[in-house]
């Protein structure tokens, strides 16, 4: 039966924030990142709308599934997709909250990013903290939203394991007790040549402007990822600092 009018504006319409708060769900696209959120424990599947040999090919992980499937033509799918080339299936899946555990966050390394307004940048962190086995990463309020499609698109699947919570940092502190934190600067010490302690909080800065004022002066100490040459670049992407300093810490912390 052909999708309703209805069901089509409902699915375009978590395209945008407003939408998804007010039905508290989101959209997941592409058939790796929809396997990777089938028997997630702590994710709902609200709805799987996809095309009729991938519900062929694919019916493993739709076994023990409470929840609506609708078989789409290539047609019908684009009609709900939000990307240029439809992939073949698409998820409408429950926001969904954890809550951090103070023990565990005082154990390793965990990410604040300072007002990143860019999605793709916030979904590349998170996939980055996943692969370097970082447990969190938190967010000040005025940052790019975890739920957005882009943010999740760039996480290539790590939004279903990495813990990410949106929180003032003065929030944050009185969870992580005592942890140093840590913010890259330019003036900073040199990230491969000063140590780093085996759990901090790592400030990520604004793509713009960097790490704000308000910020900086909570740091403990301030970290530098020196280029090769003064070639004329200012500056490195949010997201490849990142993960090159995620990379740095993993090698001196591998446990």
């Amino acid at each position: 039966m052909p999708l309703s009018s209805n069901q089509i504006k409902y699915v375009k319409s978590l395209q945008l924030r407003k939408f998804r708060q007010m039905y508290g769900n989101f959209v997941v696209e592409g058939d790796k990142m929809v396997k990777e959120i089938l028997g997630q424990p702590h994710i709902s599947v609200e709805g799987l709308y996809a095309l009729p040999e991938w519900l062929e090919e694919n019916q493993k992980y739709l076994r023990g599934g409470d929840f609506p499937v609708e078989t789409l033509s290539p047609k019908e799918l684009g009609r709900i997709s939000g990307l240029k080339t439809p992939n073949k299936v698409l998820a409408v899946v429950r926001r969904f909250d954890r809550t951090p555990d103070p023990a565990r966050l005082r154990k390793s390394i965990a990410l604040f990013l300072d007002d990143l307004q860019n999605p793709g940048n916030v979904g590349t962190i998170l996939r980055i903290a996943d692969w370097f086995g970082i447990p969190f990463v938190f967010a000040s309020p005025d940052s790019a939203e975890w739920y957005n499609p882009k943010v999740i698109q760039a996480s290539m699947g790590a939004f279903a394991r990495v813990s990410f919570h949106t929180l003032d940092f003065d929030a944050l502190l009185e969870q992580a007790g005592d942890m140093p934190v840590l913010g890259t600067d330019m003036s900073g010490e040199n990230v491969f040549e000063t140590e780093m302690p085996a759990a901090a909080i790592l400030i990520v800065g604004n793509e713009g402007r960097g790490i704000s004022s308000q910020m900086e002066a909570r740091l403990h100490r301030k970290i530098a990822i020196p280029p090769h040459a003064d070639n004329g670049s200012e500056s490195l992407n949010a997201a490849v600092a990142t993960g090159i300093i995620c990379a740095v810490y993993r090698h001196r912390h591998p446990a």
